[in-house]
């Protein structure tokens, strides 16, 4: 008796956690662009790195050089035109309130999505070429307050192309990627953060405080 065929919804999940369950590192360019409500456009862009278990480093580069990173204890904040450095103590729970946990993590979509479905053509990332064969899922959370809703936008090899959040207080978070690198050797120097001379570390509150 044949097994019955699973749907094309389950099958695209299992594809996307299949992309990044074998993958200890990745590299990237992005491009963040973050809005609230009526206010202008935040655009930023530089390079992502992401190694498991938990460890990620944000190098922005334009329009202003900042960096944030995570080392599996702390999450650390640095604007070098500031000289403060701000720093939170990880919690477990951090790593699996958003997508990009599925590059830190555990790659299961279905630890950090309580309902997955489609998302119409239409949350797709404008008429580009690039964006040809994409397909965009749309995430509702199992942490409550993490965020509204989570656009996951995938390419032809189920790679993360575009991550888009909506999150309260009409706020968008969108990150796009490009240039993936798997498995690339990243040391582990890029995961520890030695605050300069002179520069102050503030403590703060949580990880989701820092970059705000």
């Amino acid at each position: 008796m044949l097994s019955p065929k699973p749907s094309p919804l389950f099958a695209v999940v299992r594809a996307l956690e299949a992309r990044y369950h074998g993958v200890t590192a990745l590299k990237a360019t992005f491009l963040e662009r973050r809005s609230e409500g009526k206010r202008a456009v935040e655009i930023e862009s530089g390079t992502v790195y992401f190694r498991k278990p938990g460890r990620m480093r944000w190098e922005y580069e334009s329009p202003e050089k900042k960096l944030f990173l995570t080392d599996g204890k702390y999450a650390w904040f640095y604007v070098p035109a500031d000289h403060t450095v701000s720093r939170a103590r990880m919690k477990e729970s951090d790593d699996e309130r958003v997508p990009l946990a599925l590059l830190t993590g555990n790659a299961k979509l279905s630890r950090i999505c309580k309902r997955i479905e489609f998302a119409g053509a239409s949350t797709l990332s404008g008429n580009s070429p690039s964006a040809i064969n994409h397909i965009a899922l749309r995430c509702f959370p199992r942490s409550e307050g993490a965020f509204l809703d989570a656009i996951i936008e995938l390419d032809a090899s189920y790679r993360i192309a575009r991550i888009l959040l909506h999150e309260p207080g009409a706020i968008e978070t969108e990150f796009r990627f490009a240039d993936w690198q798997e498995n690339a050797r990243l040391s582990d120097e890029l995961f520890r953060f030695a605050a300069p001379p002179g520069v102050a570390i503030v403590e703060a509150p949580s990880a989701e405080s820092l970059n705000q």
